[in-house]
């Protein structure tokens, strides 16, 4: 089954075609963006010009020629604050309609607001709740609270990005009088509103959509030297984007769009975004933002997904992440019992080893993750498939994760065969020394965990340590013969050594025996 999303903004049009896969979740087919700029229009005239009108007809149809020619089932096209507010806005969409052969409906606000929030929270993960989630788009800022359980306040606010900066930025750059009246209307807008969500104490803020993802992007290249590779659940905190704002008060559109990350078009708009961004995190209390890459158009989908009884809503938090990795591993055409094998040896060795590693159960749910993960890039090919692996998760647009636990991802997954992370990495070299140190203790586990089922055959039904002041005792239990599974074993040590200075050996029992086999030698026992 594919859907087709049309997300009809104010300042852009969006398509987005995906593929909806059997367990309810979706990989994008196509993704197109029309920036039209309507909410301008709007603010200046009060209607839809005719211009602006051939504009968008010629839009939709070029966005449903393409979802027909990949073979979408079902299309959806949703008009928001553009639409809904021009004075001739019923007119307007009859002309889209009969011009597009495209079906339109105007969606209200809050409406808007409660479909962001479903992509937002099935995007990142909401940890400690509930959020607050800002979409900014040209015409207007939709607003809610909630967690993984669902919604508990929703509004749409007429402070849009492009009605803010066609109404009150005369001057560029903008000039401390543009600035300032940017800040008293945002301030005005959001005073009673931050009020009422203040009952729910919202404990984050995330921010989707196009202006507060450059924003994000941006202060983050300036923070880090390098635009991010990943980019959902990028955080970035007030002192960063300050730091940012300096440079975007002071630069003219034609320098913005030459900051990291800044599409020219969307340049123009990044003084009032900074500036409606600045005083909803300084009246918010807020001292950091995160940004979700999927908004409205994924929102859309998740509802007729619904519909179809085809979504997965949950009230863990966490549950998004395991989700999104399942579906990579389905999309991999992955190993899955030998998968889960190995995720739950990694596990029973994580438990055993706890007092040498000292690692929390976040690290555990990594180390369960990447051993799901591990093979799939065999998916391209089995030649070097741990490179492919760690492309894979990558770009797999998987959700719920920070963008330096992708990275850790990435690593565990390149090296799980065998060498050690190199300084030329950009997954290495992006991790920070906490991360670098949590990744090789965390990779010298996996290793030995895929070793434990090297034969696919799931022999190791459970494991066990013995640690000493210098040694470390594996302690399996086997379901039948583990020759190869101690060959292996001998060759995925080296690293376990390395990182935890004790040395290493195999010791063997057979399902319902008490006694066990070292590795080297017919001796038996502890001792």
């Amino acid at each position: 089954m594919r859907i087709a999303a049309l997300d009809l903004g104010s300042n852009s049009f969006h398509l987005l075609v995906v593929e909806v896969r059997p367990d309810g979740s979706f990989v994008p087919i196509v993704r197109e963006k029309e920036m039209l700029r309507l909410g301008d229009v709007v603010a200046r005239e009060g209607v839809l010009t005719d211009e602006a009108l051939e504009g968008a007809v010629d839009a939709l149809r070029r966005f449903r020629s393409i979802a027909e020619s990949n073979g979408a089932d079902e299309l959806a096209a949703y008009g928001t604050a553009a639409l809904r507010e021009a004075a001739n806005g019923a007119p307007a969409v009859e002309r889209l309609e009969r011009e597009s052969g495209v079906r339109v409906k105007v969606i209200s606000g809050v409406r808007e607001a409660q479909l962001i929030f479903e992509a937002v929270r099935a995007s990142v993960l909401i940890e400690p709740g509930p959020a607050l989630s800002a979409d900014l788009g040209g015409g207007s800022l939709e607003l809610s609270v909630g967690d993984r359980s669902g919604l508990v306040y929703a509004t749409s606010l007429r402070l849009g990005v492009g009605r803010l900066t066609t109404e009150l930025v005369h001057s560029d750059p903008p000039s401390p009088k543009d600035l300032g009246r940017v800040r008293r209307r945002v301030a005005e807008g959001l005073g009673k509103v931050l009020r009422e969500i203040s009952e729910f104490s919202p404990r984050q803020l995330i921010g989707s959509s196009g202006t507060f993802g450059a924003l994000i992007r941006a202060a983050a290249a300036e923070r880090d030297g390098a635009l991010p590779a990943v980019s959902n659940q990028l955080t970035v905190s007030a002192k960063e984007l300050g730091a940012l704002a300096e440079k975007v008060y002071a630069s003219s559109a034609a320098e913005r769009a030459k900051l990291p990350g800044i599409d020219a078009r969307r340049a123009e708009l990044l003084p009032a975004g900074m500036a409606l961004t600045t005083v909803l995190m300084e009246a918010g209390g807020f001292e950091e933002i995160t940004w979700s890459e999927w908004a409205l158009r994924e929102g859309i989908v998740l509802s007729l997904l619904r519909k179809h009884d085809r979504a997965d809503f949950g009230d863990d938090p966490r549950a998004i992440r395991r989700a999104s990795v399942l579906s990579l591993c389905r999309r991999s055409s992955w190993r899955e019992r030998h998968g889960r094998e190995v995720a739950r040896l990694a596990c029973e060795l994580f438990d055993a080893t706890a007092s040498l590693h000292r690692l929390g159960s976040a690290d555990r749910e990594l180390l369960e993750l990447a051993a799901l993960l591990h093979d799939i890039g065999e998916h391209v090919s089995r030649d070097g498939h741990a490179r492919h692996t760690a492309y894979l998760i990558e770009n797999g647009g998987l959700r719920g994760f920070t963008p330096d636990e992708v990275m850790l991802l990435s690593v565990l997954g390149r090296y799980h065969t065998r060498g050690k992370p190199r300084q030329t990495s950009l997954s290495w070299e992006s991790l920070g020394d906490e991360d670098r140190d949590r990744a090789l203790k965390l990779l010298s586990l996996l290793r030995i965990a895929d070793g434990l089922d090297v034969g696919h055959a799931g022999v190791v039904s459970a494991v066990e340590a013995v640690i000493s002041e210098d040694d470390v005792e594996i302690v399996v239990t086997a379901r039948g013969d583990a020759e190869l599974e101690r060959w292996m074993f001998q060759r995925k040590k080296e690293l376990f050594e390395e990182v935890f200075k004790h040395r290493t050996e195999l010791w063997v029992t057979a399902a319902g025996h008490d006694e066990f086999e070292a590795m080297a030698g017919g001796s038996t026992g502890l001792g």
